[in-house]
């Protein structure tokens, strides 16, 4: 199993069939695929070789789309840079990594350049928005006019087909190494559960670095699907390209749905009758938001999948989902039930599995499950044993197999749809000069879910306001990730082992809110 192979699937069943849109640009999969072997060739003349990585900073388009394929063709290892990050942390990801090769387009050519400064590991920089190349970098449709097709590389099933960054409990991103054979599963187990049907077309509106795009757009791949996209998540962008398009389907995080739905736009303006589907993630959606978007889409399943970037996807709610089915009214609060690819169990601080209706740690294993993080043995270590994926979430089992997410047992943040590690958080806050001490922790919010909230002591005698931390804090990590708001406190509870009581911290802020959880 590969991820080309869809792709070889597609070129041979529906060769004049729509590949896919971008603006005023469409293709079909034989124009596609030649465009993938032609930038795959490409991208070797320019030195890449054999498990390369080579990455990969844009907006959504269809030349990143080409990026998606074209790197495992000619042999390479994706690394879809985030969007979002600072100039510090793309350089850590892309040294880290050693990305020799990057893509960028015009939304980044500014960062491009001190990228190219910082990160000794850049020996080439490809320009591949839609005006003319920047000096020092080379032109993506010049590379791809000028070369010639190469064949495809074949990838073996365990061959590392992308490192995929997440956010890191130490204070750096981690490098999640999925297989082809891992990516493969995730989108057998998405199409078998009714999250494709041929004919579809599905619309990347979700940031396409996101292993979370990739994933919800790989068993339109098998089926031949036809692929609508634009450039970033805006909410009549989305409802404008469904109705010009004819989209069927789509992922979103609940934040953007809700944003969607409240749209005046989404009033009549649109002809949304194509829509069947949006699966959504990251966090459980609201009852109200929920009940909001079947006001304004009816007819239109909202789908929820719960996974994450080391595994893929581990439930869908509702199971086995097919146009027109929605689960009980008790069960809407669920993640849903376990995936048809994937073991799942809850199990106690003694690794013993528990009872029905019992809290304990989610755990997982199957053919989807990550080879672990890129140069970190031991914490690949700290999360798989035996072969099981510790997710650090805590749930439960109802009698029915569903999936309830009770609370967060691993130290992360949701906000928006997005991961923050509370480490990374502290490390750039500790790394202020007025900061003695400092804990990270989530409060909940009505529009993102979760919000970053910094509790600080300061060092004796220094002064600093809130906007000066947060300034501060945009200076070394994504704008997403730094404090929403900030206490100065005289002093953090601490537990007799030394540990921050971050449950303390928390107490206030959802002692009024039904789960602990956004």
């Amino acid at each position: 199993m590969y991820l080309t192979q869809y792709l070889h699937r597609a070129l041979q069943q529906y060769p004049e069939k729509v590949a896919v849109r971008f603006g005023s640009r469409q293709r079909t999969f034989r124009e596609f695929a030649d465009r993938v072997a032609r930038l795959a060739g490409a991208l070797q003349r320019v030195g890449m070789g054999e498990g390369d990585r080579v990455a990969m900073l844009a907006l959504n388009s269809d030349r990143y789309l080409e990026y998606l394929m074209a790197v495992p063709w000619g042999g390479g290892v994706l690394n879809p840079c985030n969007t979002r990050w600072s100039v510090p942390e793309l350089v850590y990801a892309l040294e880290d990594s050693g990305s020799a090769i990057l893509l960028v387009d015009d939304a980044f050519v500014q960062a491009a350049e001190q990228l190219q400064r910082d990160a000794a590991c850049l020996r080439q920089i490809i320009y591949c928005g839609e005006g003319q190349a920047p000096a020092g970098m080379l032109d993506y449709e010049t590379l791809v006019r000028e070369t010639e097709p190469v064949d495809d590389a074949v990838r073996r099933a365990e061959d590392l087909l992308g490192i995929f960054y997440t956010g890191g409990t130490t204070g750096f991103p981690k490098g999640v190494m999925r297989s082809h054979i891992s990516i493969g599963i995730s989108a057998l187990s998405l199409l078998s559960m009714g999250l494709s049907e041929a004919g579809d077309t599905y619309l990347h509106a979700a940031p396409m670095f996101h292993v979370a795009d990739f994933g919800a757009a790989l068993p339109h791949w098998i089926v031949g699907n036809t692929h609508s996209i634009i450039p970033g998540f805006q909410p009549e962008a989305v409802l404008k390209a469904i109705e010009a398009h004819r989209v069927t389907s789509t992922l979103l995080v609940p934040t953007m749905i809700q944003m969607m739905v409240d749209h005046p736009a989404s009033q009549g303006r649109y002809d949304l009758s194509s829509l069947k589907t949006i699966a959504y993630g990251a966090s459980p959606i609201s009852g109200s938001v929920l009940e909001r978007a079947q006001r304004v889409l009816p007819g239109v399943g909202l789908v929820q999948v719960y996974g994450m970037t080391e595994i893929g996807p581990l439930t869908v709610n509702p199971p086995n989902y097919r146009p027109g089915l929605l689960p009980s009214p008790s069960k809407l609060t669920a993640a849903g039930c376990t995936g048809n690819c994937v073991e799942l169990k809850i199990i106690d601080i003694h690794g013993q599995e528990v009872s029905r209706g019992t809290v304990g740690e989610i755990v997982v294993r199957g053919d989807m499950l990550m080879q672990g993080y890129w140069n970190k043995p031991e914490q690949t270590a700290e999360v798989i044993r035996n072969g099981w994926y510790y997710t650090g979430d805590g749930g439960y089992l109802d009698e029915d197999g569903y999936l309830f997410i009770a609370d967060r047992m691993k130290d992360m943040i949701v906000s928006g749809g997005e991961n923050v590690y509370s480490a990374e958080v502290e490390s750039a806050i500790s790394r202020h000069p007025a900061i003695a001490s400092c804990a990270v922790i989530a409060v909940p919010h009505v529009q993102w879910g979760e919000a970053v909230h910094a509790v600080v002591v300061l060092a004796p005698g220094q002064t600093l306001t809130a906007a000066e931390l947060i300034a501060h804090c945009k200076t070394l990590i994504a704008a997403y990730k730094c404090p929403a708001s900030v206490a100065f406190v005289e002093a953090l509870p601490i537990s007799g082992a030394g540990k921050v009581l971050k449950a303390t911290l928390r107490e206030p802020y959802w002692k009024d809110v039904t789960r602990s959880v956004a």
